[in-house]
């Protein structure tokens, strides 16, 4: 192939990628709804007194909710066990949690 034909096929496939990961998908609404409904339902089950969210145990995309800024809410974790994305567990089980970072915390972790 010639170079200037690879080098408009590379651009094309970069630009193609690129529109790919910006484009917004039709039902953005939807989704925004339904994160609402999860962080609703995780709060009402906190507030029951029967889980209690345990920060530093959740494996990558696993999570309940919170992840740190730039996320939005469940499975947005970007790595195992991360430090401020958190399971809903038992009461009092949370810091009975062993993991390669060491133990859950009932607050986010560094």
């Amino acid at each position: 192939m010639a170079d200037y034909k690879t080098t408009t096929f590379v651009a094309g496939a970069f630009a193609a990628a690129l529109a790919a990961m910006t484009a917004t998908p039709a039902s953005a609404e939807e989704f925004t709804a339904a994160q609402k409904k999860i962080q609703a339902e995780h709060t009402a089950l906190v507030k029951s007194g029967k889980v209690e969210p345990c920060f530093g145990t959740a494996l990558k995309g696993q999570n309940d909710c919170y992840a740190g800024a730039g996320t939005t809410c469940a499975g947005t974790s970007s790595t195992d066990y991360q430090g401020n994305a958190f399971k809903l567990v038992p009461k009092g089980t949370c810091t009975t949690i062993s993991t390669p970072n060491g133990s859950g915390s009932l607050s986010p972790k560094a």
